[in-house]
């Protein structure tokens, strides 16, 4: 069941992308119009959109520091053991 949706959704790959565009666009244009910025703690809190970018700027960067974190050391050569 589950690889069949993903099967459908992957043959339609351009569409479910332009599809999620569209609903970005119309999260953004939502904040912009309806969300109340009048109690906001800091100056940056009242940018539109400004959550949905510090939320994707954090998520970058918990990859990024992962894959640094997992090269200096945690990832090792496959036959590290068969010695």
């Amino acid at each position: 069941m589950i690889v069949q949706v993903i099967n459908f959704f992957r043959d339609r790959l351009p569409i479910v992308i332009r599809w999620c565009y569209v609903g970005l666009a119309a999260l953004v244009a939502w904040d912009i119009a309806f969300v109340d910025k009048s109690h906001a703690h800091t100056a940056m809190e009242k940018l539109p959109g400004f959550w949905a970018i510090f939320g994707f700027v954090a998520c970058v960067l918990i990859i990024i520091v992962s894959k640094w974190f997992g090269h200096q050391g945690i990832m090792t050569r496959e036959d590290y053991y068969d010695d």
